[in-house]
């Protein structure tokens, strides 16, 4: 087990100093939280800071969410078949453009981009499965432990959700209401189980 952690610590720092690299080559592109982010056919976006919320939308109009992408973590056209395919800055994020020309000429390019596709895959399989939890307050908490796991902070109390996320946000997530989303989040106020600071985000209990 050592050796694939130690193997694991190499690859980020090896894909960090990539991007860091490619930084210094090009302009990063930054968005506003709540700006959608416009993507064409043959680029690939990779987020350098902040959070993207990937989403589309049933013939009826309800948006569904499909996952969250934080830094490292690539996202585009090329890399889906859904249609339509939303992208929108959930905190104030700096993006960086790669052409897929630019991916498909560089075995590091692509290496870097499958392992963090990978982390992607991942995050949908256990998003998957944490709607199919019949009980409201059982997908909560199981989207919630994700987002923890993904884009949480320790604090002193637990782990601070580090984007704001509307009670319409996580019932887009989890299939559900508005309404329904805001008694769960009182319900599981109520155990103890999270907290809502005074910043309106959200905090994991240890």
């Amino acid at each position: 087990m050592p050796h694939t952690i130690d193997s694991k610590t190499s690859f980020q720092s090896d894909w960090r100093q990539l991007l860091e690299g490619l930084y210094q080559e090009r302009p990063l592109h930054p968005f506003s939280s709540g700006e959608e982010i416009m993507m064409h056919p043959r680029e690939i976006w990779v987020v350098c800071r902040g959070v993207v919320q990937l989403s589309t939308f049933h013939p009826c109009g309800d948006e569904v969410s499909l996952g969250l992408i934080s830094p490292s973590m690539p996202f585009g056209l090329p890399l889906t078949l859904i249609d339509p395919y939303q992208a929108i800055a959930l905190s104030d994020v700096d993006l960086m453009r790669l052409t897929m020309v630019e991916v498909e000429q560089s075995a590091t390019l692509s290496q870097g981009l499958f392992k963090h596709l990978s982390r992607r895959l991942q995050q949908t399989e256990a998003l998957l499965a944490s709607v199919n939890h019949r009980r409201v307050e059982d997908r909560l908490r199981q989207f919630l432990l994700l987002l923890r796991d993904e884009i949480g902070q320790p604090e002193s109390t637990g782990s601070r959700i580090s984007v704001r996320l509307t009670h319409q946000h996580l019932a887009n997530a989890i299939g559900s209401t508005r309404v329904t989303v805001t008694r769960a989040l009182g319900q599981l106020q109520e155990e103890g189980w999270l907290t809502i600071g005074r910043d309106r985000h959200i905090v994991i209990a240890n």
